[in-house]
């Protein structure tokens, strides 16, 4: 009988999970639970363009069109990309949309009886006769309420969107204290451009935030009111930001994301040999990380503005913290339409506006855009209707999250070994996010097929530890970020191998040593 496969979302990691469990003769089900297609793509504000460069950014059976000719497109150019590779594939029919999935249940067999499995699933296989999933649905036009029965769950739920992050202010001085109007990025991200650049103009505008999504908006206010109302944009922590990805004149791409790169840092599972020529190779590392700094300061003169980061470029890039400023954003700030202000610790709200720690007058304002993130896992644990699972989910608070091959910072990034029948695939960060979730949906369509097996449970969970102490050895304070940016290729080889491939797909030494691997590297075995 054909397995069932319910996939939760209908993002770029859902249509490639769709895609990649129909060609092992699966029929999948894609819940989205808006009206199309696209996820995070499909509303964003209109500065927006895509970070990484198209050519590490692009489906490996399915290239930019012609037509693109920008290295970093424009959301548009990215969605209609993104929603003709469904066209393309026939993949719009299996997609649900409109549908949101509001829990997940498992049935069949008891939580004492998994607790004791020694395998994922209990055998180690990815389908169990005596367990199904329940996946409880919404219609979400008609409010109606289905039950749908699945061998298998693949959650792509992304960590942006949905659930704002909302930051802590200080006691009793939250935004109701506020005579102004505050809201989160999602909201303002939600308007058409014309809305939303008529809901700022004219106003003394605040946004809270450090990283692109906040520069972005902040840009948006300054295009809107120039030096008349000029925008502040509140900042904890400075990252390192850069006006592109070739310091001086050298592609990102050839430090940090070739094998001869990942020589320079310490990796999960490695052996005597690659951990002690890490360490000869420490100073290198450093001045990598020199001179990707010298060029930021240069080109951007953070000194100036007072925008340095304290820490290494490693550790941002290894938390996916670096960010490609908007054109001429520091250009407004030398003009004045932008100001920059730090906030190390918490800050408050007062009639008139904004109070930050520290300091006596408050900082007037009218509108505070909240562009703080999202609270990925509060969404990926509210999935679960099984309070067990929802803690096996979202592991210790002290460590990354505890998925085998698709941790916060890989295990594979996709199975939890004490969930049996389920996937997360999406969830992590890197430089190429969908270069990242294709190489991961090709390793699960593997596994589902049974060309291989995953190991025991113990195994698995000695895997994430091991990530785990990676993760905070270079992510420092934010290494529950499930970020795999300095260690793309490393992780493409526990993959490749698992699915029985040949890890290196350069020809030739020098090659394989340096150029950069992308998704065209992986389109066959």
């Amino acid at each position: 009988m054909e397995k069932r496969v319910a996939v939760v979302g209908a993002g770029i990691s859902g249509l490639l999970a769709c895609k990649y469990t129909l060609s092992k003769g699966f029929h999948p089900i894609v819940f989205e639970s808006t009206s199309t297609i696209g996820g995070v793509w499909t509303k964003t504000v209109e500065t927006t363009k895509l970070q990484t460069p198209k050519a590490f950014y692009q489906f490996s059976d399915f290239p930019w069109p012609s037509s693109v000719t920008e290295d970093h497109p424009n959301q548009n150019q990215v969605l209609e990309y993104v929603q003709s590779y469904a066209r393309h594939f026939d993949l719009l029919k299996h997609i649900k949309v409109n549908t949101k999935v509001c829990g997940i249940e498992y049935e069949g067999l008891s939580e004492d009886e998994m607790e004791s499995w020694s395998f994922w699933g209990g055998t180690g296989e990815p389908f169990n006769s005596e367990g199904k999933w329940k996946v409880i649905v919404e219609d979400k036009q008609s409010l109606s309420t289905e039950i749908y029965l699945v061998d298998f769950v693949i959650l792509c739920i992304g960590r942006f969107s949905d659930v704002p992050n909302i930051p802590e202010f200080i006691p009793n001085k939250g935004p109701k204290a506020f005579h102004g109007t505050v809201i989160h990025s999602m909201e303002y991200a939600d308007m058409d451009y014309e809305s939303a650049a008529k809901f700022v103009t004219g106003k003394q505008v605040t946004v809270v935030g450090s990283q692109k999504f906040a520069m972005d908006i902040a840009m948006e206010c300054s295009n809107a009111n120039g030096i008349e109302n000029p925008c502040t944009l509140l900042y904890r922590t400075e990252h390192w930001n850069f006006p592109d990805l070739l310091p001086w004149g050298v592609p990102l791409a050839f430090l940090y994301f070739n094998r001869f790169s990942e020589l320079l840092v310490h990796k999960p599972g490695e052996g005597f040999l690659l951990s002690l020529l890490a360490t000869l190779l420490s100073p290198l590392r450093w001045a990598y990380s020199k001179f990707v700094e010298t060029y930021a300061n240069k080109k951007l003169g953070l000194y100036k503005y007072g925008m340095v980061p304290k820490q290494r470029f490693l550790q941002d890039i290894s938390s996916c913290l670096i960010a490609v400023v908007p054109e001429n954003f520091y250009d407004r700030v030398q003009e004045g339409s932008i100001i920059l202000k730090k906030s190390p610790g918490n800050f408050g709200f007062c009639q008139e506006g904004i109070l930050v720690e520290g300091e006596v007058s408050p900082l007037t304002t009218e509108l505070v855009i909240l562009a703080t993130g999202f609270n990925g896992e509060k969404k990926l644990k509210d999935v679960f209707v099984s309070p067990t699972f929802q803690d096996y989910i979202m592991g210790s608070q002290e460590a990354i999250l505890p998925l085998y091959r698709l941790t916060s910072y890989f295990q594979k990034q996709c199975i939890n070994g004490r969930i049996p029948q389920l996937a997360v695939i999406g969830f992590s960060e890197s430089i190429s996010y969908l270069f990242t979730s294709e190489i991961r949906c090709k390793w699960l369509a593997e596994l589902l097929g049974g060309a291989f097996k995953v190991p025991n449970i113990t195994e698995m969970e000695t895997d994430v530890k091991r990530w785990d102490e990676y993760a905070k050895r270079y992510g420092g304070k934010y290494y529950r970020r499930s970020c795999i940016n300095a260690l793309h290729v490393w992780y493409s080889d526990q993959l490749c191998k698992d699915m029985g491939w040949n890890p290196k797909r350069k020809k030739g030494l020098l090659a394989e040593l340096f150029e950069p691997y992308g998704p065209m590297d992986y389109v066959s075995p």
